[in-house]
């Protein structure tokens, strides 16, 4: 609990519809903590710029001087060391986002719970802070679709991604609830309004 309001963290596979499901509760009064803007806006920072310069030089930058992502993803992701060079530059500066934005959503009076949409939430901890975790649950063939279709990638790359992860099974096995993504948004919402009316019940019995 945070102010007297539930964390709930968003897990689910690469593709699942994590964040669509975040936004549902984020409809429904939640204050939605979304890590991957976070992260957009920490490498937009001119301190974690320069860090990066000197690092690799101008090939993870655009012609414009932003961060390129997708180059500093090819060159983190099969080296290990690089990979988590980058998250102890990137992470506490997120973390001081988060950290942010939850003290501004506790002042605010209508806001019900906070929801954290974190890609990583139970390898980076993060899911010891949750007071309830929502699996969505999607079907590999549909998750491989929608990130072939809308972040370019082959379905090579979305397997290859999705063996860094943790086993599906072990991330539903954490959870409290799960959110079917298969069917229309109203049904995906219907269940998301559910999840969210037990969750504000335990945590008013102090059960969350």
């Amino acid at each position: 609990m945070y102010a007297g309001r539930p964390i709930i963290g968003i897990l689910g596979g690469i593709g699942s519809g994590k964040s669509f499901v975040a936004g549902l509760f984020g409809e429904m009064g939640c204050r939605v903590i979304d890590s991957d803007r976070q992260v957009a806006q920490a490498y937009e920072r001119e301190d974690v710029k320069k860090v990066l310069r000197q690092w690799w030089g101008r090939e993870v930058f655009d012609r414009d001087g932003r961060v390129d992502r997708g180059a500093i993803a090819r060159r983190v992701f099969s080296d290990e060391r690089e990979l988590r060079r980058l998250e102890g530059l990137v992470h506490p500066v997120v973390s001081e986002l988060r950290d942010r934005q939850m003290r501004e959503a506790a002042a605010d009076p209508s806001v019900v719970a906070y929801v954290w949409d974190t890609p990583l939430l139970l390898e980076a901890g993060l899911a010891e802070d949750c007071d309830a975790l929502v699996f969505v649950e999607c079907p590999a063939r549909e998750r491989q679709r929608r990130v072939m279709r809308s972040r370019g990638w082959t379905a090579a790359e979305w397997a290859r991604r999705e063996k860094k992860q943790l086993p599906l099974d072990k991330k539903r096995k954490a959870a409290n609830y799960i959110v079917r993504n298969t069917a229309g948004a109203d049904q995906v919402r219907s269940q998301v309004r559910e999840v969210l009316s037990r969750i504000l019940a335990a945590s008013s019995d102090g059960q969350a």
